[in-house]
């Protein structure tokens, strides 16, 4: 009897051993580009939640810069070495996901207890395609703003400008008095492209470039609007309206914001995640900032509210390849339960739910320009396919450049859309 006791014992001993490695076993991979401490800082609080609640399985998180992040997960996918879940930007290369079958269909889980129902509409629009639901929106409610250093304005006795001619009068003000009027750090090209997007949408309207993308128009990228912005930007270009050697600089080290915070720079095109990036990097400058919306070019038939952005920067995506799909979503969940929210309120995010309420004077302006705007384009990069995305970007950067000529770039970009 004491023998068989003791060979039970040994048993349960062993046992006790192999069910932790058992249970670690069951691993879920995740990608993010929140390099930010503080926002690397939420995300690490809700895998703590998550597998608090759920022993047995992990989160194993793996964080990427936003540039190379792209290239990383396209080689990942088309290799089958994905993780389980990562993010994109939905547009043109979540539909890819989808019709490459490389995503789970979040669906059934998204409408189970009416879950869908936590988020605002537009952003769930945003990853609806075919009548399904391919991802859940998490990070930032994101458009593009004009950042504004409030000590340079007030120093040179300046107005904030409403008008594309009144910010042309701003820029050569500051210029005289030599402070680049724009920070840019357009290495990684899509920084640059925010000019290019609002003046297309604020002098033609936001149709104009629905009407080239879906090729609801012949010959649609020929619209006089594209060509009116690209002389645009390379009449400011001519003019030094922005930072030497801004198509050599890297946004992703911050470069550009750097001159913003040493005053070598009045104004900042850049997403409303720099709220929570600016937060992080330099919290001082932020109480110096004035957020104000892209002018509106006089005569122009573009809406002066529209603004370009995306609700819902990032929407996160589980692998089709998931062992762990359910799980996985229920750690999305995690990620925007009441905690989650709050906590990415207090990092400067706007996450994309229903009647948020916010203290920050910063974020209530964002929240009010989106409540109030009468469209969102989607970033151009990220609305089109892949190779139209890569095609824009690269000549985008070429106009500041000064190597392509508007007409140039838009035969560059018809002879793209009319390929696919």
């Amino acid at each position: 009897m004491h023998k068989l006791l003791s060979v039970i014992l040994a048993a349960l001993m062993l046992l006790s051993l192999f069910a932790p490695a058992l249970a670690e076993d069951k691993v879920i991979t995740l990608w993010h580009i929140q390099t930010q401490p503080p926002q690397q800082e939420v995300i690490e609080k809700a895998k703590a939640r998550f597998e608090a609640a759920n022993p047995g399985y992990k989160i194993d998180i793996s964080v990427y810069q936003n540039d190379p992040y792209k290239t990383k997960i396209q080689v990942a996918l088309a290799a089958g070495e994905e993780p389980d879940i990562f993010p994109s930007w939905s547009g043109g290369t979540m539909i890819e996901y989808v019709l490459a079958n490389q995503l789970f269909d979040m669906t059934p889980l998204m409408e189970k207890d009416n879950y869908k129902d936590l988020f605002m509409d537009a952003a769930i629009d945003q990853v609806t395609y075919d009548g399904k639901i391919w991802g859940v929106p998490v990070e930032n409610v994101a458009v593009a703003m004009l950042f504004c250093s409030k000590s340079a304005f007030e120093d040179a006795g300046l107005e904030y400008p409403t008008t594309v001619a009144e910010l042309e009068a701003v820029a050569e003000a500051f210029k005289a008095k030599g402070i680049a009027p724009f920070a840019l750090a357009n290495a990684t090209k899509w920084t640059g492209s925010m000019y290019y997007m609002y003046l297309v949408n604020r002098i033609g309207g936001a149709e104009v470039f629905m009407n080239a993308a879906n090729r609801f128009k012949p010959d649609g990228f020929l619209d006089p609007a594209f060509t009116q912005a690209g002389e645009i930007i390379q009449k400011w270009v001519k003019a030094g309206y922005f930072n030497e050697g801004f198509n050599g600089l890297d946004e992703d080290n911050g470069q550009s914001r750097m001159l913003l915070y040493t005053g070598n720079a009045a104004m900042y095109l850049m997403g409303s995640w720099f709220l929570a990036t600016g937060a992080s990097e330099n919290p001082d400058f932020m109480q110096n900032v004035a957020i104000i919306p892209f002018p509106v070019y006089e005569g122009g038939a573009g809406d002066p509210t529209a603004v370009v952005g995306t609700v819902g920067d990032n929407f996160y995506h589980i692998s089709a390849n998931c062992e762990h799909s359910e799980m996985a979503f229920e750690f999305l969940k995690t990620m925007m339960d009441e905690e989650g929210i709050q906590e990415r309120l207090a990092v400067g995010k706007l996450p994309p739910v229903k009647g948020l309420k916010v203290e920050d004077p910063n974020l209530q302006t964002i929240l009010d320009v989106v409540s109030n705007a009468s469209s969102v384009q989607l970033w151009y990069d990220q609305y089109m396919s892949p190779a139209m995305a890569e095609l824009h970007k690269d000549t985008s950067q070429a106009l500041f450049g000064l190597s392509m000529t508007p007409e140039e770039v838009n035969k560059a970009m018809q002879a793209g859309i009319d390929a696919q």
